[in-house]
């Protein structure tokens, strides 16, 4: 036996044989003087298939596959290592050192955990999240001078006139929804109603991305159409003549005129015999196929409130600009408009409504226009004062450049005070 061991552990350096034949036979322990070797893991050896029973070619083993017991499974002669034994299904503990294995079963937990603890997965990526904040550039005034004499370098921010600007065209820019209706009218004759109509049209078509038309609903020859560059000869008239085939904005653009501001002006019939045949219920019609193609709608009413016409503007307006003159007599006018409003039933119009002092003289004389401010401001929403310009004095086309800085403050001041009333889209 001994000569036996011998021979093995010499044939086999790493003593795999030799552990084998004495754990099987009883052998004794080598001595201690002998150096055990540094175990190697072996390699399962391959099934051995009958050649009777697998079909010649065949890579999968067939049925009747048979394996050599353990023991007779020799090596000229010598007894090799047994087979590893095949791991049981399912998962197990990988060893150590190796890639390691995730139960994806434990991963949905995990995740599943971190969803009812409410903790987002990311951050978001919203700009002001993202971007650094930075001083907005001036706009005017020295700040402006000495942002551009550095080079942009040195930026003193915003003036609070420039902040005040900025927060109006805001308010002018509130979100709409539908097509809102406004109606300028006063009782009174030359207190620049068809100016404020314009002027505030063009505010709202500058700054807003919105489609903005003005109506003239003058039956006393209305001039209107003569705020803008005249394109077109059509009149409200034509419009109504021809709604039937008024299909999309490109054909109601028709008979529209537009100005530098982007504010398109339907102008009426300049006959008197004509225009006075234009009834409520033609202007209802009139509304009624402009809102479809534009978000705001002005009415330049004439003074007459008594007409047809007015039932149908009254009955569609969503809110009212009442224009005063500085004087006392336009501001008294303003004022009767306002009673026969009330007494008529448009006590909410009235509420709801704008009152604009225009100062269409370069002077009011001794008229302390603040307290003609603080009657209107105690009968209607909000009351603006838009002071004297020259270019509008003119009775011209408009243009917004060349009014006074004062002049487009005050028309941004009213344009706001309009959009505040705005309803938007719900949140």
């Amino acid at each position: 036996m001994t000569e036996r061991q011998t021979s093995d552990d010499r044939d086999f350096p790493d003593g795999s044989v030799g552990r084998y034949v004495r754990e099987r036979w009883g052998a004794t322990t080598p001595s201690a003087s002998r150096a055990a070797p540094t175990p190697v893991a072996p390699e399962p050896p391959a099934p051995r298939s009958d050649p009777d029973l697998d079909p010649p070619g065949s890579d999968e083993p067939g049925v009747g596959d048979r394996t050599m017991p353990n023991d007779l499974l020799r090596v000229d002669g010598r007894v090799a290592d047994p087979p590893a034994e095949v791991p049981p299904a399912g998962p197990r503990t990988p060893p150590r050192g190796t890639a390691r294995w995730v139960d994806p079963g434990a991963v949905a937990a995990q995740e599943a955990q971190r969803a009812r603890s409410g903790r987002a997965a990311s951050p978001d990526l919203a700009t002001a999240r993202v971007l650094t904040p930075t001083r907005r550039p001036p706009q005017s005034g020295w700040r402006r001078a000495v942002y551009l004499l550095s080079g942009r370098l040195i930026n003193p921010g915003e003036s609070p006139a420039d902040i005040r600007k900025r927060e109006l065209t805001a308010r002018v820019n509130r979100p709409l929804l539908g097509c809102y209706k406004i109606a300028v009218l006063s009782l009174k004759g030359g207190v620049g109603k068809t100016t404020v109509t314009a002027t505030l049209g063009a505010t709202f078509a500058s700054l807003r991305g919105d489609r903005v038309v003005a109506v003239d609903a003058n039956p006393d020859r209305g001039t209107l159409s003569q705020k803008i560059p005249l394109e077109t000869s059509a009149t409200v008239r034509n419009l109504l003549r021809d709604a039937q085939r008024v299909r999309r904005y490109s054909d109601v653009r028709a008979y529209t005129s537009q100005g530098p501001s982007r504010l398109e002006v339907l102008a009426s019939e300049q006959d008197p015999a004509v225009s006075e045949a234009f009834s409520e219920d033609d202007y209802r019609r009139t509304v009624t196929l402009l809102e479809h193609f534009y978000n705001i709608v002005l009415t330049d009413c004439g003074t007459g409130l008594m007409h047809s016409a007015m039932y149908g503007v009254l009955g569609l307006a969503d809110q009212l600009i009442i224009v005063s003159s500085g004087s006392i007599d336009g501001a008294r006018s303003a004022s009767a408009t306002m009673d026969w409003l009330d007494a008529h039933g448009h006590g909410d119009l009235v509420k709801n409504s704008v009152a604009v002092i225009n100062c269409v003289h370069r002077s009011a004389g001794g008229v302390d226009l603040g307290k003609v401010a603080e009657h209107f401001a105690a009968r209607c929403r909000t009351v603006t004062r838009v002071p004297f310009d020259a270019h509008l004095e003119e009775g011209a086309e408009v243009d917004l450049d060349r009014l006074e800085p004062a002049t487009r403050l005050a028309l941004l001041e009213v344009a706001a005070a309009v959009a505040d009333a705005f309803e938007g889209p719900p949140a």
